[in-house]
């Protein structure tokens, strides 16, 4: 017997102002600072810490933190269209309680994060977690 394996369904819309609903509420319109190349980090940044605060629940932590990324976009050589080549993402995070094993929790959490996940530039996940640096 074959497993289905479980959707999420998502629905975006941009209007003619630029304006973005998410499935069809929540009106955002970003400043025309924000590009679409911005938004996708940004997705990349609220995936990475909600995968986070999912990993760490599920071993009975809480997990909380800010991330910023940056990203290059060039010509890919393999194909020569534009495209993020590199990725990095910084993430400073509390762990509560710290698990025995957090190197086990945070790469969970970067293959939980299906933003990252999509990507064809593989992420560079930098950790802190509890004011310090994990390697």
């Amino acid at each position: 017997m074959t497993t289905r394996a479980k959707t999420f369904d998502y629905t975006v819309a941009v209007d003619l102002s630029g304006s973005m609903t998410a499935d069809g509420v929540a009106p955002i319109a970003p400043d025309a600072a924000w590009t679409p190349e911005h938004l996708v980090l940004a997705g990349l940044c609220q995936c990475s810490l909600k995968s986070l605060e999912y990993a760490a629940s599920r071993g009975g932590s809480t997990a909380s933190g800010t991330a910023s990324a940056s990203g290059v976009v060039t010509r890919r050589e393999d194909d020569g269209r534009f495209a993020l080549v590199t990725v990095d993402v910084h993430l400073v995070v509390t762990v509560d309680p710290p698990p025995a094993d957090l190197a086990k929790l945070l790469q969970f959490a970067e293959k939980g994060c299906f933003v990252g996940a999509s990507l064809k530039a593989t992420p560079s996940y930098h950790w802190t977690v509890n004011g310090s640096a994990v390697d």
